[in-house]
């Protein structure tokens, strides 16, 4: 019967000359892809897959980015040791921005992240902007109106965050992290910056800063607490067990510990990071008669003056700021004259000594430092950065070159985002040369340019080496070339071989040059002890010879730093303490 209801069906033919032409399609390639191409995808895939949980996924998806070790080491452990709660304490130059940004892409990646603020100085909110863009992929929007607080990615000021009406919508978020650069600033709990990010409300968080403890480590305890509540106790409790003095430790292994919960600082001279050479050169002047004859008139004042008030240093701090300014240009000198001479009663015998100086100033026609500077700028033919720590100098020197056919443009504390963002772009283009200030200088990166001139001196040598870090870090590909000018019979001579001869700063990396000065001013402010000794100095031999003996005592202390390894010995150190 089944027989019989077979033969009934009705008979389907099948299309089988595909199956005829197999061997022939299969010597093509067949109907699929070749043997090699499926090998590859099948590559691809197990390329893909997440063997390990720790494994970090970014690094697959960077842009012309190739992070360095201690990069990803302080990624790693960040992300699976210290639970996205951390502060990067890496000393200047070491890519802390690079370290967050591999924290944040990773993050984004897992999923673990969405909603994200970034606060850092004004000046770098575009910076950061680009650098997650190019170096990352990660799209982020600059905060210029309330709507952009709806991004996902957002990077800002902290000045204008912690401002209303930003400041109620930020409030009334989640964050699944929060970057702060800069973090130093947030170590005084009573700031409005700190009640600020005390109350918004984050997941995970970032604190940078090469910084996290310059004078009390009640400073220390602050940020700490700020990022982990509860990490060292309550203040009584940490002073209790951690604190002999506001910068003395006891119990120093066990804070040690502690810190390294939540505290990551990689400094110069840990590992085999290349940096290149610094080739320093000194460039002594002689000041023309008129120019000197001001510098004698100021100083003769300003010496008459300390007289005057008994020898009280702390009500001579801003004549102090006049003798520093006449080692840099005769219009820094001017406006602090006519400044402090508007304070005056119109009959004061000292409003008529000042305005004998300003007819000193009158006097002059040129300026040796500025002719000096144009004569190594043409030399150079390259790229530079002119460092000075005056407004008016930076002014006087912009007019200088463009009256001469110099391309140059100014960058400044007191410019907005957007016109340092314009001056940055300008310098990176056409333009040869950037005048600098120290408040404009903060946190730029400038590895594109490898000239830099001290066009004056900083008393703190501290800030000389900031100056310096802003083009010698990670990422320069050339030797860096550092011009310092320093005029002969004046007190900037004297400070330009403290700092090259006794300290030998130029040529020594920071890691060595903080420890130092930290130890120096554990009794005397480097600072307060120059102005000492320039205001009580009877003659330039005197002065030369107290110059000395301080430069004397900090050759001391460098050469005890060298032999002790950076500090092994000395408890209570607090570089030792954050890793030194």
């Amino acid at each position: 019967m089944n027989t019989q209801r077979e033969a009934d069906l009705p008979k389907v033919e099948f299309d089988r000359s595909w199956y005829n032409q197999l061997d022939t399609r299969l010597g093509k390639g067949g109907p699929w892809d070749s043997w090699d191409l499926f090998s590859l995808a099948i590559q691809s895939e197990e390329a893909a897959l997440v063997t390990d949980f720790e494994e970090m996924q970014c690094l697959k998806h960077l842009h012309g980015l190739e992070p360095l070790p201690h990069q990803t080491d302080t990624a790693r452990k960040v992300l699976f040791e210290m639970r996205g709660r951390a502060i990067l304490a890496d000393e200047v130059g070491l890519g802390k921005t690079i370290e967050a940004g591999l924290i944040l892409k990773e993050y984004l990646i897992r999923g673990l992240v969405r909603k994200v603020l970034i606060l850092v100085p004004a000046s770098l909110v575009l910076q950061w902007v680009r650098e997650l863009n190019s170096k990352f992929g990660i799209t982020a929007t600059a905060q210029k109106k309330a709507h952009s607080w709806q991004s996902d990615i957002v990077v800002a000021s902290m000045d204008t965050a912690k401002r209303d009406p930003h400041k109620e919508i930020l409030l009334g978020q989640e964050y699944d992290l929060v970057i702060v650069d800069e973090a130093h600033k947030l170590k005084n709990k009573k700031t409005t910056n700190y009640q600020f990010m005390l109350k918004l409300r984050k997941k995970y968080c970032l604190l940078l800063t090469a910084t996290p403890v310059q004078n009390d480590l009640d400073e220390l305890f602050n940020l700490i607490t700020l990022l982990k509540p509860g990490q060292l106790g309550r203040q009584g409790d940490f002073s209790a067990n951690f604190v002999v003095d506001k910068r003395v430790v006891k119990n120093e292994d066990q804070l040690k510990g502690e810190l390294a919960k939540v505290m990551i600082r990689n400094r110069r001279g840990d590992g085999q990071l290349n940096f290149t050479k610094r080739i320093v050169r000194n460039v002594p002047l002689q000041l023309s008669p008129e120019e000197q004859a001001l510098y004698d008139g100021v100083t003769s004042f300003i010496k008459g003056q300390y007289q005057a008030s008994g020898g009280n240093l702390s009500s001579m701090l801003s004549l102090v700021t006049l003798q520093r300014e006449v080692c840099s240009s005769r219009d820094a000198v001017f406006v602090t004259l006519v400044n402090l001479s508007k304070k005056l009663a119109p009959d004061s015998p000292v409003r008529d000594q000042i305005w004998e100086l300003v007819h000193v100033i009158k006097a002059i026609k040129e300026n040796t430092k500025a002719e000096k500077t144009m004569e190594l700028i043409r030399e150079m033919n390259e790229k530079v950065i002119v460092f000075t720590e005056y407004r008016a100098t930076q002014e006087y020197l912009l007019n200088y070159f463009r009256d001469r056919g110099l391309s140059a443009v100014p960058y400044r504390g007191g410019m907005n985002r957007g016109k340092k963002d314009w001056m940055m772009d300008l310098f990176r283009g056409k333009s040869q040369v950037m005048i600098a200030t120290e408040a404009g200088g903060e946190g730029i990166n400038l590895q594109f340019c490898r000239n830099m001139i001290n066009f004056d001196l900083p008393w703190n040598p501290m800030r000389v080496e900031q100056r310096i870090g802003r083009v010698h870090r990670l990422g320069q590909q050339n030797d860096v070339r550092i011009y310092n000018l320093s005029t002969n019979g004046t007190i900037e001579e004297h400070i330009l071989n403290l700092l090259h001869e006794k300290i030998n700063m130029f040529e020594t990396v920071i890691g060595s040059l903080d420890v130092i000065l930290e130890r120096f001013e554990k009794k005397h402010s480097l600072e307060k002890s120059l102005y000492k000794i320039m205001l009580e100095s009877e003659s330039d031999e005197e002065l030369r010879k107290q110059v000395e003996s301080l430069g004397q005592s900090l050759d001391s202390i460098k050469q005890e730093v060298i032999s002790a390894g950076d500090s092994q010995e000395e408890e209570g150190n607090l570089e030792q303490l954050l890793g030194g």
